[in-house]
């Protein structure tokens, strides 16, 4: 497993390297001085940062601009390939925080970036190659926030309650006691913040959490039952219903949901 604190102390404007990480592994909330892109190539992840979680499979990237707050849990064995860029590149400034499918072009890039190692120069060449993998991350199209989180501190307190156990089947009435609220006003208060009903939020938690699961390689049937649905026929409905693909297709490998 290998850390930025592992790095050599001076390091050009671009450095990768690949690794693993074992399911199960939580990388706590941390920050690095500098933008971290991240290709994963098997193995599911969740990357949340504040007010935001993206669940990420095979294919997919994710850029984090300099000094973000973010953690990663490993919902499967993990094999990844990251690059650190120095935020003084002026085509990496301003790129927001967002996850794509990674281009052929992409990963090309990145691999060129990590047979170099650590001990480069910039020259003409390896300038040309970070600039246009940059470039390739700003015109690559982000695929939707898997889910949002509340600002309000009661609220957050319970999404990310639920958020742990996406199975958990207490009612509405449950969860604004322990917001100490009314139900009303939790409610209320919840469709202002999210822009969506409780249930409906509560919904798209269970089936992001089952798309992680079904690509890891678990049975939509025993998904369904641990996420709370009678059977796999409602479950599949939902699914369907959020994602617009079944969830056998994304067993199957033929695509990843667009979440």
């Amino acid at each position: 497993m290998k850390r930025t604190a592992d790095l050599p102390d001076r390091l050009p404007p671009v450095v990768g390297f690949a690794d693993r990480y074992l399911g199960g592994f939580v990388d706590g909330y941390h920050t690095h001085d500098r933008s971290q892109l991240s290709l994963f190539l098997g193995g599911t992840v969740t990357i949340s940062t504040l007010g935001r979680s993206f669940v990420l499979g095979s294919g997919q990237g994710m850029w984090i601009p300099a000094n973000t707050l973010h953690q990663a849990n490993c919902r499967t064995d993990l094999a990844f390939q990251v690059v650190y860029v120095d935020p003084t590149l002026p085509e990496a400034e301003d790129l927001p925080c967002k996850m794509f499918d990674a281009s052929s072009l992409m990963r090309g890039l990145v691999d060129e970036i990590i047979a170099m190692r650590y001990e480069f120069s910039m020259d003409e060449r390896m300038t040309s190659i970070a600039r246009l993998l940059v470039g390739e991350i700003r015109r690559a199209p982000p695929i939707a926030d898997r889910l949002l989180f509340p600002s309000d501190p009661r609220l957050l307190r319970v999404c990310e309650a639920i958020a742990a156990q996406p199975g958990d089947c207490h009612d509405i009435d449950h969860w604004a006691r322990e917001a100490g609220m009314a139900r009303r006003t939790f409610t209320r208060l919840f469709q202002q913040e999210m822009g969506m009903g409780f249930a409906a939020w509560r919904r798209r938690v269970r089936v992001v959490e089952a798309a992680s699961r079904i690509a890891a390689g678990q049975s939509i049937s025993e998904v369904a039952f641990d996420l709370g649905y009678e059977n796999a026929s409602s479950f599949s409905t939902m699914f369907h219903r959020t994602f617009g693909v079944s969830p056998r297709m994304v067993r199957s490998g033929t695509l990843t949901p667009p979440l």
